[in-house]
C-alpha cells in the first residue's frame, strides 16, 4: 500500500510540480489550495505526511497546523514557507510542525526529508514506552506522557529525538542529529538552530528545572546526551 501525502498549496504551478514529484517517488497524493479546506481534508484522511504551505487563502498554514494538532496529535507535518527567520521557525515548530522547508527548495532535498519524516514518524511502527525516570515517561504512539505528575504532549519530532538520544548512550552532535533524526543528507552548510530550539522545548517538558537539567545535558564541544535513572 502506497503512503499518501496531502499537499496544501495555493500556487497552481508549485502544486502541480509537487504532485508530479511525489507521485514519481511512489506516493499517492491528495491536494487542496485553501487553508480551511486543507484542514478539513487532513482531519478526514490518514496521511503519511502533510505538506503545508504557510501563505494560504481563508486560513494560513500556522493556524491549520495548530488546529490539526488538537485533533491529530501524531500526524507528521512539514511546513513549506518562503520565510526562514528564526521567529518563523519557532512559530511553526511551537505549533506542532515536525519540520520546515524554506522556498525556493531543492526538490531532491525535499523528497529526502519527506521520506525521512515518514520513515521516522513511526506511522506504521509500534514503539515501546520511553521511561526516563520514575517521574518522566512518554508513550510514542499517542505522543503523550507524564512529567513530575503533569500531563505532557509531544510532537513526533520530539519523540524521535528522544528515542535516538536514548539509543546512543553518549553525547550526540548537532550534525549527527540533523542527519539521523531530521534526515538531512549533508549538514555542513545548514543552520543548526532547529536542533537547539527542539532541545529547549524538550527541557521544558521533561525537566523539573529546565535551567538545571538532569536528563538532557549539553556537553560542550561534543553535543547532547540523554540520561535515565
Amino acid at each position: 500500500m502506497k503512503p499518501t501525502l496531502l499537499i496544501v498549496e495555493d500556487e497552481p504551478a508549485i502544486l502541480r510540480g509537487l504532485t508530479d514529484l511525489f507521485v514519481f517517488h511512489g506516493y499517492d497524493v491528495h491536494s487542496e489550495m485553501d487553508g480551511a479546506q486543507g484542514l478539513k481534508r487532513a482531519q478526514q484522511g490518514d496521511y503519511a505526511c502533510i505538506l503545508l504551505d504557510v501563505m494560504l487563502p481563508s486560513m494560513n498554514g500556522f493556524a491549520v497546523c495548530e488546529a490539526l494538532r488538537h485533533t491529530s496529535p501524531t500526524q507528521p507535518i512539514m511546513m513549506l514557507t518562503a520565510k526562514s527567520t528564526e521567529q518563523d521557525i519557532i512559530n511553526g515548530l511551537s505549533l506542532g510542525a515536525d519540520d520546515y522547508v524554506a522556498k525556493p527548495f531543492s526538490t531532491s532535498e525535499l523528497v529526502l526529508r519527506v521520506n525521512a519524516l515518514v520513515r521516522r514518524s513511526g506511522w506504521h511502527q509500534q514503539e515501546s514506552e520511553l521511561v526516563l525516570s520514575k517521574d518522566v515517561c512518554i508513550n510514542p504512539q499517542t505522543l503523550t506522557g507524564t512529567s513530575y505528575q503533569q500531563g505532557v504532549k509531544y510532537t513526533r519530532r520530539e519523540v524521535n529525538l528522544l528515542s535516538y538520544l536514548l539509543r546512543q548512550n553518549k553525547p550526540v552532535s548537532r550534525d549527527e542529529l540533523l542527519h539521523q533524526v531530521w534526515g538531512y543528507k549533508t549538514v555542513g552548510d545548514l543552520d543548526t538552530r532547529t536542533v537547539d530550539i527542539h532541545i529547549a522545548k524538550l527541557r521544558k517538558k521533561i525537566e523539573q528545572d529546565p535551567k538545571s537539567p538532569r536528563h538532557l545535558l549539553t556537553h560542550r564541544g561534543e553535543g547532547y546526551q540523554l540520561y535515565t535513572w
